[in-house]
């Protein structure tokens, strides 16, 4: 089934690692096959990383737009993940940092962005 992006005037897309940016007016985009697709909204940028769920996410964000499963992303992943881990108290916070480890660790980079984005946002919005 295609999947339809409906882009505002200048919104990017990212799509298998091409940066596409609409034009001045409303456009949509139509993918007829399975593509890794990431709007300029969901980016983080390596000078947002002030918080361990900003560097969660970044590093499983490079994982997803990249396609990769292991090497150097995931070793930046896994040590977010740890030091996040290491750092908190909180044992429901730690069940979801495994989680998004296990994610990982089984290959689903978009179940793992999935949980990071919403570590993302306790994150931002300061919950626990």
């Amino acid at each position: 089934m295609p999947l339809k992006l409906s882009l505002r005037p200048g919104e990017a897309v990212i799509v298998n690692g091409a940066v596409i940016r609409n034009g001045d007016r409303r456009g949509s985009v139509l993918l007829q096959n399975k593509a890794r697709v990431m709007r300029e909204k969901d980016i983080v940028y390596p000078d947002e990383l002030e918080t361990s769920g900003a560097r969660i996410y970044f590093a499983v964000m490079q994982l997803y737009l990249t396609g990769e499963i292991e090497g150097p992303y995931l070793d930046h992943a896994s040590a977010a993940l740890a030091e996040a881990i290491g750092e908190t108290d909180s044992e429901a916070q730690r069940a979801k940092l495994i989680e998004i480890s296990a994610s990982l660790a089984a290959g689903e980079t978009y179940k793992a962005l999935s949980q990071s984005r919403k570590l993302l946002r306790e994150d931002r919005n300061g919950d626990d």
